[in-house]
């Protein structure tokens, strides 16, 4: 202990921190260039002139150690599924705050083979800028790549703006906040379907709102028929307005999510109220639909944010996150109804537990109603204005209404028919 250098905290830990980021494959070579403040680079003490401005000259090889140590001993980069060793840095430098080379790759790197800067310049150690040029070996530029960033330690809050730039191809852009984990920058077609499988699923999980909607639907339902028709209505309904709002045909406006999120509220307050009064489970399943519309607007926003990672296969990872988000509800359904069935069977009467646990989802969903409406008050909303951009939004929507009406109908057909065979086979039996 003795021996090891004194690394304490030398400065504190910046509120919020952002990375620029480009990655480019060029021959054998992998580009990876960073911007990030150099105040982020902690437990390094920078040399400073008089007033706390950094001296530029003396401060290279301690910039080149803090480079490896925050930044480039944090990255992984993969070619397939071979991790690459570790860089060389090429070429690195301090900016000033307001350098704006960053715009572009090609910008970035002419700036970074660009003279230092003067030594006489002022610059507050706290404001200055630091750029890294790192060189990874690779084998060739068309595999495939992937890179798992870990620079959310940076600060409390790190927000990173990534560009992948494939040879010949188009220029992906990514932005996330804290560690997104494993991205696959220029994805397979599985690849990119486990990932939305993956996110769907524990969506599910970590939704609790979902959950409780699900475990409303279900609570007063033992037969295997109608619980097929509410789980049917209410995945075709949701799927509907996930591959809407995907594909830019749901409203863009600041207050449309909270209102989704009250109406998710009222969706789950709703449903426990019948429960308790007596549900109607001939009808469940439109009600399953009806509210389903509701929750695939929820689902969305979820998605939205991760769809920057699926690369050139939208329609496939729009499909893949629903996929994973059907396995969940039928993971949640495969625990909860036959714990329902044993419950009302040897622990309470079902009429009498159906009423408690109702009644514990209707008042908790009650507090999320208003606590949800007191944030969507928060929002002013405008009327729209009567021009060719409410034309083609109203356009959308009724494309929308179109598909979800057509959905509704085919469903009361199949149920209609399914109906029919019940009917006749119990004839049967009776003759």
């Amino acid at each position: 202990m003795l021996g090891t250098p004194n690394v304490g905290d030398a400065h504190d830990i910046p509120s919020r921190v952002t990375v620029v980021a480009f990655v480019r494959p060029q021959g054998n070579v992998m580009h990876v260039v960073l911007r990030v403040p150099l105040e982020a680079m902690r437990d390094v003490e920078f040399p400073l002139r008089a007033q706390g401005f950094l001296d530029i000259p003396k401060s290279d090889p301690l910039l080149r150690q803090a480079a490896m140590t925050w930044l480039a001993d944090y990255l992984a980069l993969y070619e397939g599924d071979s991790p690459l060793a570790a860089p060389r840095i090429s070429a690195i430098r301090v900016s000033l705050p307001s350098d704006r080379s960053f715009v572009t790759y090609e910008r970035a790197l002419e700036h970074l083979r660009a003279p230092a800067l003067d030594s006489a310049v002022d610059l507050p150690w706290t404001q200055a800028i630091l750029d890294v040029s790192l060189e990874y070996a690779i084998t060739s530029d068309s595999a495939h790549f992937s890179i798992h960033p870990s620079l959310a330690h940076l600060g409390v809050t790190t927000s990173t703006s990534l560009r992948f730039s494939p040879p010949g191809g188009t220029e992906r852009a990514f932005q996330y906040d804290g560690d997104p984990g494993l991205v696959r920058l220029d994805p397979r077609w599985y690849q990119a379907a486990f990932t939305f499988v993956k996110l769907g699923f524990t969506h599910i999980l970590d939704g609790i709102d979902h959950l409780l909607f699900v475990l409303c639907l279900v609570i007063p339902i033992r037969r295997i028929r109608p619980l097929i028709a509410i789980v049917t209505a209410f995945t075709v309904a949701h799927s509907i307005t996930l591959a809407a709002s995907a594909l830019g045909l749901a409203p863009d406006a600041l207050w449309f999510p909270p209102l989704i999120e009250v109406l998710v509220a009222i969706s789950i307050v709703y449903m426990a109220l019948e429960n308790i009064v007596g549900a109607r489970t001939d009808r469940r399943w439109m009600l399953a639909f009806g509210f389903g519309l509701v929750h695939g607007f929820a689902f969305s926003f979820a998605l939205r944010e991760s769809m920057q990672f699926a690369g050139g296969h939208l329609a496939m990872s729009l499909l893949s996150f629903n996929v994973g988000v059907e396995l969940g509800q039928l993971f949640v359904l495969a625990l909860t109804v036959p714990v329902l069935a044993f419950v009302f069977k040897h622990v309470v009467a079902e009429r009498m537990g159906t009423i408690i646990l109702s009644a514990l989802v209707a008042h908790t969903a009650w507090h999320w109603m208003l606590d949800r409406g007191s944030a969507l008050r928060e929002y002013r909303f405008q009327w729209p204005v009567l021009d060719a951009s409410f034309a083609v939004s109203l356009m959308r929507a009724s494309i929308v209404a179109i598909i979800a009406a057509c959905a509704l109908w085919g469903l009361s057909v199949l149920g209609g028919r399914l109906s029919r065979s019940d009917v006749n086979r119990d004839v049967g039996v009776e003759q």
